[in-house]
């Protein structure tokens, strides 16, 4: 048995940055706040880590209810900035995908930092959900480490029988890699996203890629 929990943007997908426009917009709509945020890094942070920050930044109390109003509005204008942006699945990764959910006793999950129906609305734009049956998302989590706990759960789950020495984590940040140690997993760096091969590589990660462009060596690595 292996599984295999892949990260989302920067990874799987670039949204052409309509995560970062619908959240602005769900700020905007739920406080009327237009100015401009800055210094809150994203890459590789959780959505509640990213909101919290948001608040914190504009002087608003992070209470659960000032979050929701901001994952209300960010929900709902997500799927509008999807379709009006040029965003693109990575290279090689639909091939890779196909191939590793046709082998037998193999499992795909989610390992993200994306609200689950924020991932959903992202992996159905792109026609990529109907590989993943299980995951960790960052609804409650302000670090990725409790997130990387809750999607082996969530995979022990539908296989009970499911231990860390089979398991992949698969993601293009720092905190890709941290997070897949914590749960004892393997893990494969992909530099598609904002990390350099050299930044990734100083985090040690088991193996890293530039992309999934070579599927073939890809494959060779992860089975």
């Amino acid at each position: 048995m292996f599984a295999y929990l892949f990260d989302i943007d920067g990874t799987l997908l670039s949204s052409g940055g309509a995560g970062q426009a619908a959240m602005e917009v769900g700020l905007a709509r739920a406080f009327g706040i237009t100015a401009p945020t800055e210094g809150i890094s994203v890459a590789g942070r959780t959505d509640f880590a990213i909101i919290t920050d948001l608040l914190d930044y504009h002087s608003i109390e992070p209470t659960a209810e000032n979050r929701r109003r901001i994952i209300d509005e960010y929900l709902a204008h997500l799927p509008t900035e999807l379709a009006a942006r040029h965003g693109l699945i990575l290279p090689g990764v639909i091939e890779l995908l196909n191939c590793l959910s046709s082998q037998a006793d193999t499992h795909l999950g989610l390992l993200t930092g994306n609200l689950r129906r924020g991932a959903e609305l992202k992996l159905t734009h792109f026609e990529l959900i109907q590989h993943f049956k299980c995951g960790g998302f960052g609804d409650d989590h302000r670090h990725r480490d409790d997130v990387a706990r809750a999607a082996l759960d969530d995979l022990q789950r539908i296989v009970p029988d499911a231990l860390p020495d089979n398991l992949w984590v698969i993601g293009d940040t720092p905190a890709d890699v941290q997070c897949g140690r914590a749960i004892g997993a393997s893990v494969l760096a992909v530099a598609t996203g904002l990390y350099s091969t050299e930044q990734l590589a100083a985090t040690e990660p088991d193996y890293l890629v530039e992309d999934f462009s070579d599927v073939g060596r890809v494959l060779s690595l992860l089975t």
